[in-house]
Order: C-alpha cells, then sequence, then structure tokens
C-alpha cells in the first residue's frame, strides 16, 4: 500500500515504518521531530495508480434546465446567419441614425454607424451585423422602437 504526501511525492509502507513515532508526536517523513509543531505533515493513503488529481479539469455542474457556455457557443455556431438591414427613410437626420446604431449595435463604432448610415443613404439599404436569428430579431426591433426602419434576410454563404 502506498500513501501520497501532498507535495505529491508517493512513499511505500517500507519507508514510512522506519520511523518510530510515539503517540501525540508529530514526525516529518525526514528524520527527528517536525521543527514546527504547528504543520504537521499529513499522510493520506490513496490507491495505486490514483494520484492526486492535480490536473484534473473541474466538473461542470449545470442547473437543470440552464446551458452550459460550451453548448450555448454550439449552438450559435450551428445556427444560420441572419443580416440586420437599415433602410433609408426621409425622416430621420443622419446624426440620430448614428446614434440609434452606436446605442443598439454592441461594439458598434463611430465610423462604423457613419459608414452604414451612410450606406444605406446612397444606395437605399445597408447591412449593420450578421449575426444568429434571435440577436437580428432582437437588433431589428431595437432599430425599429427607435423610430429607424429595418428588416432582416439570411444571409446567404454565411458570415
Amino acid at each position: 500500500m502506498e500513501a501520497a504526501v501532498p507535495s505529491r511525492l508517493a512513499l511505500s509502507a517500507t519507508r514510512l515504518s522506519n520511523h518510530h513515532a510515539v503517540a501525540g508526536e508529530r514526525y516529518s517523513i525526514y528524520r527527528g521531530r517536525c521543527p514546527n509543531p504547528a504543520i504537521p505533515v499529513t499522510l493520506v493513503a490513496a490507491a495505486p495508480g490514483k494520484g492526486g488529481g492535480v490536473l484534473d479539469r473541474p466538473i461542470e455542474k449545470v442547473t437543470p434546465g440552464r446551458q452550459s457556455e460550451f453548448d450555448v457557443r454550439k449552438s450559435r455556431k450551428m445556427t444560420p446567419p441572419y443580416r440586420v438591414l437599415l433602410h433609408n427613410d426621409n425622416y430621420n437626420r443622419r446624426e440620430y441614425v448614428v446614434q440609434v446604431l452606436m446605442k443598439v449595435i454592441p461594439g458598434m463604432t463611430v465610423d462604423n454607424a457613419v459608414n452604414i448610415m451612410q450606406e444605406a443613404h446612397v444606395n437605399g439599404l445597408s447591412v449593420v451585423i450578421i449575426c444568429s436569428q434571435s440577436e437580428a430579431e432582437d437588433h431589428c426591433t431595437s432599430l425599429r422602437g427607435n423610430g429607424l426602419r429595418s428588416s432582416i434576410e439570411p444571409a446567404s454563404g454565411g458570415c
């Protein structure tokens, strides 16, 4: 039988039997009395080949009804992408359109918002973002809620 020491050093029973421990005394595995009795050496019995588990990955516990982070990322990759389209209108000022785009779309910069607004103004339509269907619907609803004309469509050919 082997015993494992917290430093992950495996000791055989014969090496441990060389010490003559007296009840109540604390000995180190090296020689003699432990210099600091507040820090005793603890020995834990372990089955051979069943080491400490330092490199073991923690088990991810998922509560019922909730998805793990891996499942969420996997579902995002598997859902077909959708485009959020911004339509030109003659009612909203250009500055307002830029402000709404920056407020509604996460990570939208001023330069990107200006380019999207300008493309919609010149061509009548521009792509705001390509994302999953549920996110595209949320963005489209938010843009419409702020008075902008928008729609979504499946993105052919992926991202």
